[in-house]
C-alpha cells in the first residue's frame, strides 16, 4: 500500500500546517519558508522490553493526525565533545524515527511530480549522534535541488551495534543496520506522500553513517531499497567477525556485573545502566587496542554474509552509482579533541600496526615494512596522523572504489579546503569538516569559530559547488555541477582520477599513488 499526495491549485488550507498520509496514519508538519518539515515520524515501534535487542517492528497505526513538528527521543548514548548535541533533546528508547524536508511549490506542480529523495545516515562512531543535530537540517539542500531530504534516527552503541547474539536467542546483531533498512522500507512505502519518488532514492552518510552505507551496499536485504549512494569518509574495513564480537559481548557483561546465565536481564534493566557500561566499554576498547572500536557492524551470515570490503573487492556490491571520498586531514580532529576513537600518537599507531600484523596471517613482515616505508615521519605526530588517516579512512575508501568501479559508475573525491582558522588550529580539512558544505549549514559569523579568521565567502562558494554536485548525482546519477565547474570524470582503477574539492576544484590522476604502492590491493581490516 502506498501513501498519496494531493496536488492542485492552492486554496486557503494550502498555507496551513502540511499534513501527509502515511500507511500508519496522518502526520502534521510545519511550514518553514518554502519547505515543509516533518520531525520524528515513527518508522518503527519503540524497541523496549522484549524488543530492546530485537529487529524493528512496524509502528502501531494511529487515528487522527499525529503531530510531527518537534523532535522525539534520541538514541541512548554517552554524550561527549566529538558529537555536540543541542540542548533540549532528550534520550530514550523510542528513537526509531525520521525527519522529512520537502519543497513547497503551491500551484506550480499540478501533476504531482515526484522529486528525487536523499536519505541521510548520521555519523558518530556507531555510538553517538542523532538526526536531530542542527548540522543535518535538510532545508537548504531540499530547496537548492528541489528534492526531498530524509534523515534517519537509529539505535546506537550497545543497543544498535554491540553484537550480543553469542549470549542467547534474545539478542540480534546489527540492529542499527536493521533499523536503517526499516527506514528505507518506510521511504519506499510512504515518501510519495511527501512529494518524493520511491524509485529514485540516494543513500548518503558520513563517517560511521558512511560505514553503514558501504555495509548496506553489500547487504542482500538492502537490495533495491536505494538507487545511488554517497559515502563520505567511510570506515569500510571496521567490521567485526563473530569471535571478536563475542569477546566484546563478554566484556560488556562484566561491566554490567552480570554472569552469562543472566544475560536476559539486559532486556529489563534500566537503560541508564546499559548506557553507563557501554560508555566505559566504548572508551576502553580503543585505548587498549588502538584502531579498533567497541561497537561496529558484524559479519552475521545474514544481513552481512561476509566482510563488506571483501564483497567490494570481489565485485559483489549492489550495482548502483557511487560517490566515495575522504577529507585530506581526517585524523586531526581526533587529536584536537583528544578522542581515543582513532590512534593519533606514534606509540598508539605502532601498537595498532603490531595488532594488525598479528591478526592477519597473510601480513608478512615485508609487507608491513613496505607500508610503514610510506611514512618516514611515523615516529613523529605528523606521521602518526597520516598513518591513522590512511588506515581508517583513505585506503578503505580507495579499496571500495576499486571494487565498485568494476561494475558500476563510481566517482572519488578528496575534500581539501580548510578555513584560515582551521589551518591555524592545525585541524585543516579534518574529519567531518565537509558536513556544513554538503548541507549548506554554516553558523553565524559570531558563533562559528571556523570563520573567526575569515574564509566565509570562499566556503560558501565551495559549498554551492558541492551541493550542486551531490544534488545532480541524486537527480541524474552524474555529479555534474551544471554551472561550468570542473568536469568530474568517473573513477577507474587504472588511472584513479579523483576530484580535489578546494578553493578551485581540480582533477588529479591518482593523488595517493604512493599509498597504493605501499598498501597494495589487498584490503587490510581492523576487525
Amino acid at each position: 500500500m502506498r501513501a498519496e499526495l494531493s496536488a492542485g491549485v492552492p486554496g486557503p488550507d494550502d498555507f496551513a500546517d502540511p499534513i501527509a498520509r502515511t500507511v500508519y496514519g496522518d502526520v502534521r508538519g510545519v511550514r518553514e519558508g518554502a519547505i515543509s518539515v516533518w520531525r520524528s515520524i515513527p518508522y518503527a515501534g519503540a524497541p523496549t522490553g522484549a524488543a530492546r535487542f530485537a529487529p524493528p517492528r512496524p509502528p502501531q497505526p494511529w487515528d487522527g493526525v499525529r503531530d510531527c513538528t518537534r523532535f522525539g527521543q534520541i538514541a541512548p548514548q554517552s554524550m561527549g565533545p566529538m558529537v555536540p548535541i543541542e540542548s533540549g533533546l532528550t534520550m530514550g528508547e523510542d528513537c526509531l524515527w525520521l525527519n522529512v524536508w520537502s519543497p513547497r511549490h503551491e500551484g506550480s506542480d499540478p501533476a504531482g511530480r515526484s522529486r528525487p529523495v536523499l536519505v541521510w545516515l548520521h555519523g558518530g562512531a556507531y555510538c553517538l549522534g542523532t538526526a536531530a543535530q542542527e548540522i543535518y537540517d535538510g532545508r537548504k539542500l531540499a530547496l537548492a535541488g528541489d528534492v526531498v531530504i530524509v534523515a534517519v534516527n537509529y539505535r546506537l552503541g550497545a543497543l544498535g551495534f554491540l553484537d550480543l547474539s553469542s549470549l542467547g536467542d534474545d539478542f540480534v546483531p546489527n540492529l542499527g543496520l536493521h533499523d536503517q533498512i526499516a527506514a528505507l522500507e518506510w521511504v519506499r512505502d510512504n515518501i510519495a506522500a511527501f512529494g518524493g519518488d520511491p524509485g529514485n532514492v540516494t543513500l548518503f552518510g558520513e563517517s560511521s553513517g558512511a560505514g553503514c552505507v558501504t555495509a548496506l551496499l553489500t547487504s542482500p536485504r538492502a537490495a533495491g531499497l536505494f538507487h545511488k549512494a554517497i559515502a563520505q569518509s567511510p570506515p569500510a574495513t571496521t567490521v567485526f567477525g563473530p569471535e571478536r564480537a563475542a569477546a566484546v559481548a563478554r566484556r560488556f557483561l562484566e561491566l554490567m556485573e552480570l554472569p552469562a546465565s543472566r544475560a536476559a536481564e539486559l532486556l529489563e534493566c534500566p537503560i541508564d545502566r546499559i548506557v553507563a557500561a557501554a560508555g566505559v566499554l566504548l572508551d576502553e576498547v580503543p585505548l587498549k587496542e588502538p584502531g579498533r572500536l567497541a561497537a561496529a557492524p558484524v559479519v552475521d551470515g545474514d544481513l552481512l554474509p561476509t566482510y563488506p570490503i571483501d564483497q567490494f573487492q570481489h565485485g559483489r556490491s549492489h550495482r548502483v552509482p557511487l560517490i566515495v571520498g575522504t577529507n585530506k586531514d581526517e585524523a586531526s580532529l581526533f587529536r584536537l579533541l583528544r578522542s581515543p576513537i582513532l590512534p593519533v600518537t606514534p606509540d598508539a599507531v605502532n601498537t595498532m600496526l603490531r595488532d594488525v600484523a598479528a591478526s592477519h596471517p597473510g601480513m608478512s613482515p615485508e609487507r608491513l615494512a613496505e607500508i610503514t616505508s610510506a611514512y618516514p615521519d611515523l615516529s613523529k605526530p605528523r606521521g602518526a596522523l597520516a598513518m591513522s588517516t590512511d588506515a581508517a579512512f583513505r585506503m578503505p575508501a580507495h579499496w571500495v572504489a576499486d571494487g565498485h568501479a568494476q561494475h558500476s559508475p563510481t566517482w572519488m573525491y578528496r575534500f581539501d579546503y580548510a578555513t584560515p582558522m582551521l589551518r591555524a588550529a592545525r585541524v585543516g580539512a579534518g574529519h567531518a569538516t565537509e558536513l556544513p558544505y554538503v548541507f549548506g549549514n554554516f553558523g553565524t559569523i559570531n558563533h562559528d569559530p571556523t570563520f573567526w579568521l575569515g574564509g566565509r565567502k570562499t566556503a560558501m562558494e565551495i559549498s554551492g559547488r558541492i551541493m550542486r554536485r551531490w544534488l545532480a548525482f541524486a537527480t541524474y546519477g552524474v555529479p555534474a555541477a551544471i554551472d561550468g565547474s570542473k568536469h568530474w570524470p568517473p573513477y577507474r582503477p587504472s588511472a584513479r582520477r579523483a576530484l580535489v574539492l578546494d578553493t578551485a576544484d581540480r582533477v588529479v590522476d591518482d593523488p595517493d599513488r604512493d599509498l597504493h604502492t605501499a598498501w597494495g590491493q589487498r584490503a587490510v581490516g581492523f576487525s
